[in-house]
């Protein structure tokens, strides 16, 4: 789980985001100067901090509907249900965040976990199939990091055109 304490580090992230752009640019051949952004949104590849989130709510949703082994279900705390909670924060969320001494008490799975988990939208933590969740996830985070809302609601036949019209094409001498 080391690698889920990733999005903390800006170091770590700064370099796999570094191979992470050079593996795009080798794919499709671009120059160091090219925008590889529309290549990234052809290989449908999440830059790596929207990632490492993506990771982190694909465990959560597993603790949550209870398709994970018990100790990671006991290392983060359920919002107790059974009490009204009218009016506080915590009435939409689904974990409750740790209370934390220090900053680097963020990379800790129990606060990156929950605090990634509950800063979905309700719609999409509600789904309980892992497949469909990861399906509608990956949309989410595309459209966060990307801003291509409109090509994510797109039909399916017109997404690959809509991204292969601003596809970067190399001229060949």
């Amino acid at each position: 789980m080391h690698c889920h304490s990733l999005h903390k580090s800006c170091k770590r992230v700064i370099l796999f985001q570094i191979m992470h752009t050079a593996a795009s640019r080798l794919i499709f051949e671009l120059g160091t100067r090219e925008n590889v952004t529309v290549s990234l949104l052809q290989l449908h590849w999440l830059p790596v901090h929207w990632r490492v989130q993506f990771k982190l709510c694909c465990l959560m949703h597993s603790i949550f509907y209870g398709k994970c082994l018990a100790y990671l279900n006991n290392i983060v705390s359920h919002v107790n249900y059974g009490r009204p909670r009218r009016g506080l924060r915590s009435s939409s969320t689904d974990f409750l965040l740790p209370r934390l001494c220090t900053k680097f008490g963020e990379c800790a799975f129990t606060y990156a976990g929950t605090s990634a988990w509950n800063s979905l939208p309700k719609d999409l933590r509600a789904v309980s199939d892992p497949e469909l969740f990861r399906k509608q996830l990956k949309t989410h985070f595309f459209s966060l990091a990307f801003d291509v809302y409109p090509i994510c609601n797109a039909p399916m036949s017109h997404r690959s055109t809509m991204i292969m019209m601003t596809m970067p094409t190399k001229i060949t001498k």
